[in-house]
């Protein structure tokens, strides 16, 4: 399958000024499939952790915003051996933890080496209470469905 959005994604990858990114778009979409794609054919390795359900997760980035001791745990989650130059970092459901999304922030600011995309289905309206959003922090990538052209090429190649 192909997206259209890739190309944004590879443009947002050798930008100077990269961010973390925040897919945005409704359930379904494919934010997920996306993220791992971009991974698997952009990067040697990409670590894939999922917020949802997960208090392993949620107990890392309650703690504080130390990124080494957050990069650490996000090694043993994925099972990767996280490398600034060349693993993609996907935090899938990151709305699920208010923290980890404030965390974004901090790689912004001390650690921009990294490359992280994140995702959730509710991220536009889920409200936690006492968390702030890292407004500035972050680039932003909205998906929708297929697009008429995207699912004839998908069809095409079944």
């Amino acid at each position: 399958m192909y997206r259209e959005k890739i190309e944004e994604l590879k443009k947002w990858k050798q930008s100077k000024n990269r961010k973390p990114l925040i897919i945005r778009g409704a359930r379904q979409v494919g934010k997920t499939w996306l993220m791992k794609e971009f991974g698997e054919k952009f990067y040697e390795k990409y670590a894939y952790i999922n917020f949802d359900d997960n208090s392993r997760m949620a107990k890392l980035f309650d703690e504080d915003f130390d990124l080494d001791r957050i990069i650490q745990g996000l090694k043993i989650e994925s099972g990767v051996n996280i490398e600034a130059e060349n693993t993609l970092i996907i935090l899938d459901e990151i709305q699920e933890s208010p923290k980890a999304l404030k965390a974004l922030k901090y790689f912004c600011e001390n650690a921009r080496e990294y490359h992280i995309v994140s995702a959730g289905s509710l991220l536009g309206v889920a409200i936690h209470e006492g968390t702030s959003f890292p407004v500035g922090k972050v680039d932003f990538l909205d998906l929708r469905p297929l697009n008429f052209f995207e699912f004839l090429e998908a069809i095409r190649r079944k």
